[in-house]
């Protein structure tokens, strides 16, 4: 089947006990064990629940992957996909993650004695020279948050192989539909949820899918054991978004790319970073593993004030953190999802003051277009 069809034929489409065209909530928070002569696949609904099992299959079928999980937040996610390593264990982390990971790896999993080397993935060579003896992973994201800087996948896998690494990749920029990293040989992908896949900015999620059962077993461990698990309303809210994934990619990928370019005549537009445009760089790359540009683009003003102003007086764009919803949505990502990192990190990464991250909703791109003139004027 085609990708647009798999979102809505994946053995979840009607439940077989009804017929019911949707999945249904199981809002429970234990089970009946009967007489306790048999096991039974659901106990408690930390360990698994029918509901949040149609998500996990789901995922898993979409991303080519063997085992999915679903948890509270992306942020759960990924943090759980780092909590399967120990003590004394090394990560080699692409330097330009989304802000959430840079934090998390440098406070919680730092004390916990995590050892990480961040690098420029735009070089896969760097990847190689990061590698120690004790290095057990690596972490990629990539277009990168927020400067959509492209990795190239099959050679940092490739590298990642060699040395026995496991490759994980926050995929939650591309989603499944537009890059699966797991077909390109990666180990592992993790997703904010609460992003494209949910799709309405009204919940929070996150998801894992590994490429083997060997894996997920681990990563079940952690998701059992820690139980930052979602609600069975959040994961029908996910589910629900799923149906139109591609929909809402294929308007607003157009839309952001329509934005894009007439950002680039702007006179107070310095730069604007889009896989989607000619000149990206690592265009050639991106598009030899990913099936489009996406609808999250950057750019960046000529001074400061100007950012400011733009954040301030755009009518059509939510300035706000997240991405991903139906509505464009502007984030500043020195105030807002990069703001963990210090300052001089920062600006040496090239996330400056003068950044504006956006996520392209379906609004009309030219009532965007109209609007992004007046806040930019």
């Amino acid at each position: 089947m085609k990708f647009g069809t798999l979102l809505i034929h994946n053995g979840y489409e009607s439940d077989p006990a009804t017929g019911a065209l949707g999945v249904p909530v199981f809002q429970t928070s234990t089970f009946d064990q009967g007489d306790l002569s048999q096991v039974r696949e659901f106990d408690y609904a930390r360990s698994g629940n029918p509901t949040r099992k149609a998500l996990e299959e789901t995922i898993a079928a979409l991303e080519g992957g063997v085992r999915g999980y679903a948890f509270g937040s992306g942020i759960a996610a990924i943090a759980s996909a780092l909590g399967i390593f120990a003590a004394g264990d090394h990560i080699v982390a692409a330097e330009d993650i989304y802000g959430g990971s840079y934090r998390i790896l440098n406070t919680f999993y730092k004390r916990w004695g995590l050892e990480h080397t961040a690098v420029d993935a735009a070089d896969p060579e760097n990847i190689r020279r990061a590698v120690k003896p004790n290095t057990r992973a690596v972490f990629l994201e990539t277009p990168s948050n927020p400067l959509l800087k492209i990795t190239d996948l099959r050679a940092s896998i490739a590298i990642a192989k060699e040395a026995g690494l496991i490759t994980i990749v926050d995929n939650t920029f591309m989603t499944p539909y537009l890059q699966q990293p797991l077909k390109l040989g990666a180990d592992m992908v993790v997703h904010s949820a609460t992003k494209f896949l949910g799709g309405h900015s009204d919940v929070l999620s996150g998801l894992a899918v590994t490429a083997t059962e060997e894996l997920g077993k681990r990563i079940y461990a952690v998701q059992n054991g820690f139980g930052a698990v979602p609600g069975p309303w959040d994961v029908w809210l996910v589910l629900r978004g799923l149906k139109t994934l591609k929909a809402r990619l294929d308007a607003q990928g157009k839309t952001a790319g329509i934005v894009c370019r007439k950002l680039r005549e702007h006179p107070h537009v310095e730069a604007v970073y889009y896989p989607g445009l000619a000149d990206h760089p690592g265009k050639q790359i991106h598009d030899g593993q990913a099936a489009g540009g996406g609808a999250v683009f950057s750019f960046k003003t000529k001074t400061t004030e100007q950012a400011l102003r733009f954040l301030g007086k755009t009518q059509l764009a939510a300035a706000a953190v997240s991405l991903g919803g139906v509505e464009t949505i502007a984030s500043y990502p020195v105030r807002m999802s990069h703001a963990a990192i210090p300052r001089a990190e920062r600006e040496r990464l090239g996330i400056t003051d003068t950044l504006i991250r956006i996520s392209a909703g379906l609004e009309d791109p030219e009532d965007l277009l109209a609007d992004f003139e007046e806040a930019l004027r």
